[in-house]
């Protein structure tokens, strides 16, 4: 099957299936729907086959809420030209505001040129004087001409600035990760180039830690996804408060976290990695409403140092086999590089 068959296909099974559930069919409900459809998110086809099993109205408040926890970078992009817009629009305001006041001030100067032909001929008293009040009225029209400009100017600005300031919150809120609150895959990618760049100009070493929640599709099974997401946001929570300052924890994908340690020797790397994986493990996973205990949660992580001649996907894919280790191993554990110039097979645990 061809692309655009297949897309043809996506396309009328989307929307067969938002006849069906009685889903307005706009472009937004659409996006989610298509999105459904391919099953290139486990995410939406988890929560839209649980409210289809639950029988859960499809309300308009529903689908905005799925649409904004899986597809948050559509909204973050409208924001943005939204922000754009108003920032052209108020920039085509002013640009009229100064032509305009442009075009008074070419009149103004006829207007005094004429006065001062009219001042070198033979003029009486009284044309004198109607001169004189014609010209204060002319100047006194300049001046709140000029007057009004540089208020219009003086909003304009303030505009511009409040703009500015909603432009650079949505530009940080694109770099954070909208259920946990931490950086996001486009912030990691970011980062960790930064980070090697400055390892290599520096000869500072970094480690890379990719993590990962053990058994964690067990706790959605279980406990469904409003507890999965809680354990997302529970360790999310650990890595932040024990990576700080010009270190950066991410969101890697699904239920895989990162770390990026600037300045950070491997062995020095694996002693935050367990420290971190401790104090994971001594969370306690209650669900509120009944007190019951939910169950043990543990995270396994990989951890590699960065090498003279890595790439970031090669330090990203070693870490991650650190990682596959670390799970095959029995899980709950630490598995790291011994030293950075020996081969995959040569790794140490703790």
């Amino acid at each position: 099957m061809s692309q655009s068959e297949r897309a043809q296909t996506l396309a009328k099974t989307a929307l067969a299936l938002m006849a069906e559930c009685d889903v307005p069919p706009n472009p937004e409900n659409y996006q989610l729907f298509y999105a459904y459809s391919a099953g290139e998110n486990p995410a939406i086809s988890r929560v839209i086959d649980e409210m289809i099993k639950q029988k859960k109205s499809f309300s308009p408040q529903a689908l905005e809420v799925v649409r904004d926890r899986f597809l948050g970078g559509n909204r973050l992009q409208r924001a943005v030209e939204d922000i754009g817009s108003e920032i052209t629009d108020t920039i085509a305001t002013v640009l009229n505001k100064l032509a305009a006041a442009g075009r008074d001030t070419e009149d103004y100067g006829r207007k005094l040129t004429a006065a001062t032909g009219a001042l070198d001929s033979n003029q009486s008293p009284a044309g004198v004087q109607n001169l004189v009040k014609s010209l204060l009225g002319a100047t006194k029209a300049m001046e709140a001409r000029t007057k009004s400009l540089e208020d219009e100017l003086q909003r304009s600005s303030h505009e511009v600035k409040e703009l500015r300031t909603k432009l650079d919150r949505v530009r940080k809120e694109s770099l954070l990760d909208p259920l946990t609150g931490i950086s996001n895959r486009k912030a990691f990618d970011a980062e960790l180039a930064a980070a090697i760049e400055h390892s290599r100009k520096s000869g500072e070493p970094m480690c890379l830690f990719m993590c990962d929640i053990d058994h964690f599709k067990s706790f959605n099974d279980t406990w469904g996804h409003q507890t999965g997401d809680m354990v997302l946001k529970l360790v999310a929570q650990c890595l932040s408060e024990n990576v700080k300052g010009r270190d950066t924890a991410a969101r890697y994908g699904g239920e895989e976290f990162s770390v990026i340690l600037r300045q950070t020797h491997l062995r020095a790397g694996m002693v935050l990695a367990n420290q971190i994986r401790t104090n994971v493990e001594t969370k306690k996973l209650v669900r509120r409403s009944t007190g019951d205990l939910l169950g043990k949660l543990t995270i396994s992580i990989g951890v590699a140092q960065l090498a003279p001649s890595d790439t970031q996907a090669d330090l990203i894919e070693r870490a991650d086999s650190c990682l596959y280790s670390a799970k095959k191993m029995g899980r709950n554990r630490v598995v790291g590089e011994e030293t950075v110039s020996q081969s995959l097979g040569s790794i140490v645990t703790a």
